[in-house]
């Protein structure tokens, strides 16, 4: 079992140390151990919303490091086998944060609860903001939801030709020298 708690006590100052910001820590997989189990650890930069491959890597080998030197002075964060997977949020991004429902307001989301809101486990709409701790969700109909954050188990964004519009793009510098060297060795 591993205590999310304590490794995100653990990969948070790692993360802002590289200038990232930690947006979800999750074990992925069976903890009967019959199945590939899996640290995973979304951040994004906090300048584009994303990492790229090599800021992916670089708080892979931080957070590896200090997980590792951790259970050498004997504390076990994550019993048995597991691998660890760190990614960026990506368009479709889960929402996690309360600066999360303010920044994305306006975009269509889905949100999974807890418990019920008027007969509803799932609501989905266009997130209108968050107020103190509570999330406003308009479904299509032009039903309201207000949802308190400890009520939410999870969220995400739809993928929308919208969203796409206000995502930051990914710096593509280099990226015509790449092809031109794949091109050459080809040939």
């Amino acid at each position: 079992m591993a205590d999310l708690a304590r490794l995100k006590e653990i990969i948070e100052p790692e993360a802002a140390a590289l200038g990232f910001d930690l947006v979800r820590v999750i074990m992925t997989g069976s903890e009967a151990g019959d199945g590939e189990r899996a640290l995973q650890i979304m951040a994004e930069d906090p300048a584009t919303g994303q990492l790229v491959i090599d800021q992916c890597a670089a708080l892979s080998r931080a957070v590896s490091n200090q997980i590792d030197a951790l259970e050498e002075q004997g504390e076990e964060l994550v019993e048995g086998n597991y691998h660890l997977e760190v990614s960026s949020p990506g368009i479709d991004r889960p929402l996690t944060r309360p600066k999360d429902f303010a920044n994305w307001a306006g975009h269509e989301c889905k949100v999974a609860l807890v418990e019920k809101i008027a007969g509803q486990r799932n609501v989905r709409g266009t997130l209108t903001g968050i107020v103190g701790m509570t999330v406003t969700v308009e479904d299509k109909a032009g039903k309201r939801f207000a949802i308190a954050l400890e009520n939410i188990h999870a969220a995400k964004l739809i993928l929308t030709d919208a969203l796409i519009a206000a995502t930051k793009p990914i710096d593509t510098a280099g990226v015509d020298e790449i092809n031109e060297e794949e091109e050459r060795a080809d040939d």
